[in-house]
């Protein structure tokens, strides 16, 4: 039981039904029973589209039956469902956020194109290469990280890019913030989700 109630399985929607944040089966109880947060209430139909679909209170919530292939905890008073999507009745914003610095964030914001020759590089035909080397204390920031083919980057070593006769072909810059709609994936593959995120 308390293994579900700590996996990020519960989608958190904004009152206007945009996506704005997971949370824990736990914390959307919680939410759900203090008045902050309504359940979804969703069956699907065979092609994955919502049959119905309607906003659901705790104290009714609480009463729903569990079906089959749903989540549930069990409590004193019997089964209660986990709800796969709940909604933040009282919140209105899509907060902004900038994605985690990351290799493949590197990678992607760079267009998969080394940023020394241009070309364009397979996963495996690239690495990270730091503009200022950490050996000459460049921090690993999205101002000082860009993708770079292995061989121009082994190349490079532990020197600025003019000491080894390299040059930028773009200041590396760290992303724009973007809605978390947009970072938010369905990593467990909720079916229930996909009604709400642009996947």
């Amino acid at each position: 039981m308390s293994d579900i109630l700590n996996k990020t399985i519960v989608l958190v929607l904004n009152r206007h039904w945009q996506a704005i944040n997971i949370r824990t089966p736990q914390d959307a109880f919680c939410q759900m029973a203090t008045g902050v947060a309504t359940a979804l209430d969703i069956e699907l139909g065979d092609d994955a589209r919502a049959e119905a679909l309607r906003p659901v209170t705790w104290d009714e919530w609480i009463t729903l039956p569990v079906r089959e292939g749903d989540h549930a905890v069990r409590t004193a008073r019997g089964a209660i469902r986990v709800p796969t999507v709940i909604v933040a009745v009282n919140f209105a914003k899509v907060p902004k956020k900038r994605p985690k610095l990351s290799a493949k964030n590197i990678r992607e914001r760079d267009g998969n194109r080394c940023q020394y020759t241009g070309k364009l590089l397979k996963p495996d035909e690239g690495s990270l290469d730091h503009v200022v080397p950490r050996s000459r204390g460049g921090a690993d920031s999205w101002e000082n990280l860009v993708w770079s083919a292995k061989d121009v980057n082994q190349r490079k070593a532990d020197r600025l890019p003019h000491e080894a006769g390299l040059k930028l072909l773009s200041v590396p810059r760290a992303p724009k913030e973007l809605p978390v709609t947009a970072l938010i994936r369905n990593a467990h593959g909720v079916a229930e989700w996909k009604l709400f995120l642009n996947e």
